[in-house]
């Protein structure tokens, strides 16, 4: 409980001391409820959600072929997964920004936009829903689905009606986990977004500029 205390309630606390420093609500009610600061919360958790439904349908599929195919590469495509992991965030957002920024090697620019806020947080929490839908398919017994087959169920039926309630609960566990992060995260979005306020800055980075500015 101490060691809680210390890694999350210190912080919260600090955050909490610094939104009131001036000793009254009333400042961080007019910071909070200012029309820069809604437009980037409807903004972070817009793209929060398209982010955790996108990665709800391929985090799944790509579960899916990394458990149940077999090809060459395999072995390197599943751990590239876990690159995201493995980057510090600013980076990520620095890969981001090397790929699709103003000298993109491939020639598509969509830096300080919201496809990039998107992109980049679609990037660093598409890891969640496979690795967590990955251990269910593995212990998932087979004999079901091929019982199912042998009825005449096609291959979507057998989907729906066995396999996709059995990884339901790794399914919702990744997706929740994708959107607390991409709600929270700041490293990567930092450069790519630009923090143009009603445009391209999320809450993360509002929080952040008004903290440092002591506003």
């Amino acid at each position: 409980m101490a060691f809680l205390s210390v890694i999350v309630g210190l912080p919260i606390a600090a955050l909490i001391a610094a939104s009131t420093h001036t000793g009254t609500s009333g400042g961080f009610w007019h910071v909070v409820s200012s029309t820069e600061a809604t437009t980037a919360l409807k903004l972070t958790l817009g793209v929060a959600a398209l982010v955790a439904l996108t990665n709800a349908v391929t985090g799944t599929l790509i579960a899916w072929v990394l458990v149940r195919d077999d090809f060459r590469g395999k072995a390197i495509v599943n751990g590239v997964i876990d690159l995201p992991f493995a980057l510090p965030t600013i980076v990520a957002g620095l890969v981001v920004l090397a790929l699709y920024g103003p000298r993109s090697p491939i020639g598509v620019n969509i830096a300080f936009t919201r496809t990039a806020i998107f992109g980049v947080l679609l990037f660093v929490t598409v890891p969640f829903v496979v690795r967590t839908v990955q251990p269910v398919l593995h212990e998932l017994d087979t004999e079901m689905e091929e019982a199912a087959r042998s009825l005449g169920a096609n291959g979507f039926t057998v989907f729906r009606r066995i396999v996709l309630p059995n990884i339901l609960p790794g399914i919702l566990s990744g997706v929740t986990m994708a959107f607390a992060r991409a709600i929270g995260e700041i490293g990567a979005i930092v450069i790519i977004s630009g923090n143009l306020p009603y445009k391209t800055e999320v809450a993360s980075v509002f929080i952040f500029l008004r903290i440092q500015s002591g506003d």
